[in-house]
């Protein structure tokens, strides 16, 4: 090892190691409420008086401020009377709670489902399955069953869903011309979020969210109002029930939950369903051809081990999936952002 690796090793390895610090320093200051009170304040605050406010310890409120200041997530100013913090312009925009683009409540489902899982990411390797069992005491065959193990826990995932699609979602939505296609699909759409980008992006079309009942019961209740006449709903499984005719099927973030024989049968289901010159459309993080990144597909994928049944893909894979299913002029756009896109026809 050159004396150049020797100084820097340990300093990255310091920084992998301290990678679930990390997140749970920005876990923690959400949680209180530290990016909120913040936010609503004018000027900066020292941390006895949001200690104060927040009904934490002084010693404990300041040390996790430090800590946020030096993950540049706070901002710090030395006055006379002590330290005063503020925050950055990125905690404003997403991790207070109050932002239309906040990622608050997919910061919280993170810290509550998915790093629960991620203790048994060893087992997970070792068992080739996830670990809902051994995280919940839930069969290992319900999906869905940790993402909405109580109602709470539930409506934590839709707002989270629909919190990332508020700043990835134009993006796929416009990564094809969708505008022939005007009757869609959304099929998995939860609380809509996705759905709102594309009636916003394409005015001409409609929406159906096809999901589990009490999704779409959610989601009328607290997230698509009833004014919204281009989003529409129906209940079902789409594994079991019948997936109406359409213009449009899109899969987000859907596929890379299932296995190769359950997504071979929901596309070639959808393949029947689909209108003479329609299509799918899939939204998924996608991996390099030759499998060397990029490292938010390579992690989502062991979130699929530990979580689900399925895995990200290349775009050699997921194409050869869609024409096995009759899908042809199969078209792959990488956005540069965290979700790709995939638009197949009949």
């Amino acid at each position: 090892m050159s004396s150049t690796q020797d100084r820097d090793y340990p300093r990255i390895l310091f920084q992998y190691n301290n990678g679930f610090l990390v997140s749970k320093i920005m876990f923690t200051a959400c949680e209180l409420g530290v990016f909120d009170l913040l936010l609503e304040s004018e000027g900066s605050q020292s941390s006895d008086a949001i200690a104060e406010r927040l009904g934490t310890s002084v010693s404990g409120m300041e040390r996790l401020l430090d800590a946020c200041v030096g993950l540049k997530l706070l901002e710090v100013e030395m006055k006379s009377e002590g330290a005063f913090y503020r925050n950055t312009e990125l905690s404003n925009l997403y991790l207070a709670k109050s932002s239309l683009k906040s990622q608050y409540h997919r910061l919280m489902y993170y810290s509550k489902t998915v790093y629960f899982c991620w203790q048994y990411l060893t087992d997970a390797v070792r068992d080739g399955k996830n670990q809902y069992e051994r995280a919940f005491g839930m069969s290992s065959e319900d999906i869905f069953g940790a993402f909405y193990r109580s109602e709470k826990e539930m409506i934590q995932f839709m707002y989270s869903l629909n919190a990332f699609w508020s700043i990835c979602g134009r993006d796929v939505i416009a990564a094809f011309d969708l505008s022939p296609f005007t009757v869609i699909y959304d099929l998995g759409g939860c609380a809509g979020g996705l759905a709102q980008e594309c009636i916003s992006f394409y005015p001409k079309s409609t929406v159906t969210i096809y999901d589990l009942p009490k999704v779409v019961q959610v989601a009328k209740e607290r997230f698509v109002p009833p004014e919204e006449c281009r989003i529409t709903f129906h209940e079902g499984d789409f594994f079991k029930d019948p997936i109406p005719e359409a213009d449009l099927y899109i899969l987000a973030r859907i596929l890379h939950d299932w296995a190769d024989d359950k997504r071979m049968q929901l596309l070639t289901k959808i393949y029947k369903a689909c209108k003479p010159g329609g299509g799918v459309l899939l939204v998924e993080t996608l991996l390099n051809e030759d499998k060397t990144g990029p490292l938010e597909a390579q992690l989502f994928s062991l979130i699929m081990l530990v979580q689900a049944e399925g895995k990200e893909r290349t775009p050699t894979e997921y194409s050869k999936l869609l024409a096995a299913a009759g899908f042809r002029e199969i078209q792959v756009k990488k956005t540069g952002k965290l979700y790709d896109a995939i638009l197949g026809r009949k």
